[in-house]
């Protein structure tokens, strides 16, 4: 959400560059992700908070942030009308795909691959797992926890201020835009399995699939519905995911 009105001020309402505007808005949400561990979520964890807590947390910053977004800009669906795309789209297996999916799944694929190298090929990386081993023992062993979990929060938001960015150039932007895209989010991470970068892109791929074939065959009404089916199916009989452990 934040990458995207900030993309949306600068270009479409200032006439900046695109791409300048599109590198602004990952990088003010990188940083005020970081800025809310400092802030909020460093704190909590000093204090011995639950997840609960955690969770609680930041759904209040999500309101706040939405409220803000919403007295600037109002609550008005908005389109980014000028793309980087020239709008041409094509037949694959009798689907249309536009220039504009397909950036989004090369730009996936590339996030994708970072990601991992990240995650397996870095010190950073494995100081990441180490943490989400047990945090308490990477303290003893001389890991900085907090300067790791600032640099998660930073790299997890910009990565959804990537995200922001291709949705809002699909199909428009809106305050509220966060919630729904979270909710989606946590629905493909659980079905894929939590903690699992592979299984959270098949749990997405499945709830895309879910939904565009409900749409398809019953009616666009159901098609929010059709994903939590799908999760409720998995809590009850999968909770820890297809891949998950």
């Amino acid at each position: 959400m934040i990458s995207a009105y900030t993309v949306y001020f600068m270009y479409t309402v200032s006439g900046m560059n695109l791409y300048l505007s599109i590198l602004s808005g990952i990088a003010l949400s990188g940083i005020i992700g970081l800025l809310s561990d400092k802030i909020i979520f460093l704190r909590l964890r000093r204090r011995k908070a639950s997840v609960m807590t955690m969770f609680v947390a930041s759904l209040g910053l999500l309101t706040v942030i939405q409220a803000v977004i919403a007295i600037i800009f109002t609550s008005r669906f908005r389109i980014l009308t000028k793309t980087f795309a020239s709008g041409k789209s094509y037949q694959v297996l009798g689907a249309v795909v536009t220039e504009t999916h397909l950036v989004i799944m090369i730009t996936v694929l590339v996030m994708l691959v970072f990601l991992i190298y990240l995650r397996d090929r870095t010190k950073f990386g494995k100081a990441m797992k180490a943490i989400g081993d047990d945090h308490e023992v990477s303290k003893i062993i001389g890991i900085d926890t907090d300067r790791i979990i600032g640099r998660v929060f930073f790299i997890g938001a910009a990565s959804a201020g990537v995200g922001g960015v291709l949705i809002g150039f699909d199909i428009g932007i809106m305050p509220t835009m966060g919630m729904s895209l979270l909710l989606k989010a946590v629905t493909a991470s659980i079905i894929g399995g939590v903690g699992n970068i592979y299984g959270g892109l098949l749990g997405a791929f499945l709830i895309g699939l879910a939904e565009n074939l409900a749409v398809w065959q019953i009616s666009g009404e159901w098609k929010d519905a059709v994903s939590f089916v799908l999760l409720i199916v998995f809590l009850l009989f999968r909770p820890r995911g297809i891949l998950g452990d």
